[in-house]
């Protein structure tokens, strides 16, 4: 037992020894030479100019036309999910404590599949959209009208997703 408590403790020692060199090695000097030390200073020369080349995108025109189109349909789907709000409304209502696969819990599914569908009426501009602020960014222009037509969409489908999560709540 104490045999073995001695080779433990002589074990770390012996590995020390490896790791003590003489001055005159062979390996190099970890210290910094003179050839790293900073000096003057590093001219990076004229900026360089990169060409970049046109994003293509699916929509074609004027981008005012292009962003009112976009937002003309954003807002035309979210008129029809509004329309079809009330109906879902009364059939959920219906469907509150019915059991799953009852008749009113079906007609409610059916209402919350019909605005799901007006809802992705409503996302469709948005990816365009997206799509055209990206393509914006990438050639660095002004993307400040693409952002305000951006946001009036997402309030839109910020919107129905709420209507949508509230009467799903309602209908489990």
């Amino acid at each position: 037992m104490t045999y073995r408590k001695l080779s433990l403790a002589a074990c770390p020692a012996l590995l020390m020894v490896g790791c003590a060199t003489p001055a005159d090695s062979d390996y190099p000097s970890l210290a910094v030479r003179d050839i790293e030390r900073a000096e003057g200073q590093f001219d990076v020369g004229p900026p360089q100019t990169i060409d970049v080349p046109a994003v293509e995108t699916p929509l074609s025109g004027p981008l005012p036309e292009q962003l009112a189109t976009l937002v003309a349909r954003a807002t035309e789907a979210h008129r029809a999910f509004t329309s079809a709000l009330p109906t879902a409304e009364r059939r959920v209502a219906a469907a509150s404590g019915a059991a799953i696969g009852s008749d009113s819990w079906a007609a409610a599914q059916v209402a919350l599949a019909d605005l799901d569908s007006s809802r992705s009426l409503a996302s469709v501009p948005l990816g365009d959209l997206d799509i055209l602020y990206a393509a914006a960014s990438v050639q660095a222009d002004d993307t400040a009208a693409i952002e305000a037509a951006r946001s009036q969409v997402i309030a839109l489908v910020a919107e129905e997703d709420a209507a949508l999560e509230r009467l799903r709540a309602r209908v489990r």
